[in-house]
């Protein structure tokens, strides 16, 4: 089961590791297996929500997410859109930059330097905001509880994630973003510190918008034909929980329609605002678009074939602090990559933070599940 599920994703991290020693070199294969590690930890909780909606699905759109998706989620996401963001902020053409990082590795490494000051500021106010959002939230699970129950009450104020978010972009455009480094040695960006984390915050509150929109569109279409097809849909259910006990395909027809549809649109919205914290943490990491295209799409082939192997189990996994782990490894990013600015950070540096708070949130729930089932095994003897 795990090797049937997991099979192209191994494959896929062999041939992406071996590749990137033998083009680059150790540094390159240390660096895409950070990226990998992060990628699959920061995108965990994407796979148990995507399990948990995909499981809805028929057959037919189950695949559909699984193969267009998976193009979408490698190669948009995770290789044209870091892309797309160096051209910006280089200002070039998407087909220049990649050949510049192909035949002028030296010009593409100054571009990218002088660019740095606006990725950073966007990525770090995006960034930031996923992870205000995440401890103002009152959680009944808490990880670090002396931390997270004073912020949970802080988090009642209204607003309070983008206020911080404002003070904080506020300070780096008047401290570090004074002497910010670019190829030449430093310069005062502040101005465009300014224009890129306004923009970052814009860009987090649409994608937020949108997700939350086909959200409540779904819950609103399930809840309308509920009350008005309940048998019908019981016995759809039935037909095809013995359809997939027979091996037999599913009917496309009886589970298809505008349900569907806004279904695998909001799974497509909701798996693209899960990939931005990925792609734009590695930018924290490595500048190099190869390096991280690789690191990125071997961690997405694991996000997907998670999906499948949760969905396939009926199970969603019990490591309760991962998600917690995963949070605060997004506000380390948002912190470095807004210290990057002015000052030069060691990419290995910056990716063991990174592992370490979400191997520390692993180790923690391993505690947890045993001590739990202590308890239960006690109460069973008693």
């Amino acid at each position: 089961m795990v090797f049937r599920t997991f099979g192209w994703s191994f494959a896929v991290t062999v041939a992406g590791l071996v590749f990137a020693a033998w083009q680059w070199g150790w540094e390159a294969f240390g660096i895409v297996l950070i990226l990998s590690v992060l990628e699959i930890s920061l995108s965990f909780d994407n796979a148990v929500v995507n399990a948990g909606i995909l499981k809805k699905m028929n057959a037919f759109w189950q695949r559909l997410f699984l193969t267009v998706g998976i193009l979408i989620a490698v190669f948009g996401m995770r290789l044209v859109f870091p892309v797309v963001i160096v051209a910006i902020s280089a200002k070039v053409g998407p087909v220049e930059a990649v050949e510049l990082a192909i035949d002028n590795p030296g010009r593409y490494e100054d571009l990218v330097t002088d660019a740095h000051p606006a990725i950073a500021a966007f990525g770090g106010m995006f960034l930031l905001m996923i992870f205000l959002d995440f401890v103002f939230e009152d959680r009944d699970i808490k990880w670090l509880g002396w931390l997270e129950r004073p912020l949970a009450r802080l988090g009642r104020v209204d607003m309070l994630s983008v206020c911080v978010a404002l003070i904080v972009l506020l300070v780096s455009a008047t401290t570090v973003a004074t002497h910010a480094h670019i190829s030449t040695g430093h310069a005062d960006k502040s101005a465009t510190v300014l224009l890129s984390g306004v923009a970052g915050l814009i860009t987090y509150m649409v994608v937020g918008g949108l997700s939350g929109y086909f959200e409540d569109r779904l819950e609103d279409d399930e809840e309308h034909e509920h009350e008005e097809n309940k048998e019908k849909k019981e016995e759809e259910k039935e037909e095809e929980e013995t359809a997939r006990d027979e091996g037999r395909p599913v009917s496309v027809a009886a589970l298809a329609g505008k349900a569907a549809f806004f279904l695998f649109l909001y799974l497509e919205v909701l798996d693209a605002s899960f990939s931005f914290d990925g792609v734009i943490g590695a930018f924290a990491i490595t500048n190099h678009i190869f390096w991280m295209a690789l690191g990125l799409g071997i961690g997405a082939m694991y996000v997907r074939s998670l999906t499948v192997y949760l969905v396939r189990q009926g199970t969603l996994d019990d490591y309760v602090y991962l998600e917690h782990g995963a949070h605060y490894a997004i506000g380390a990013l948002a912190t470095i990559l807004l210290i990057t600015i002015q000052y030069e950070i060691s990419e290995i540096i910056t990716g063991l933070v990174g592992v370490i708070l979400i191997a520390a949130s692993f180790l923690s729930s391993v505690r947890r599940n045993r001590a739990v089932g202590r308890v239960r095994e006690h109460r069973g003897d008693s």
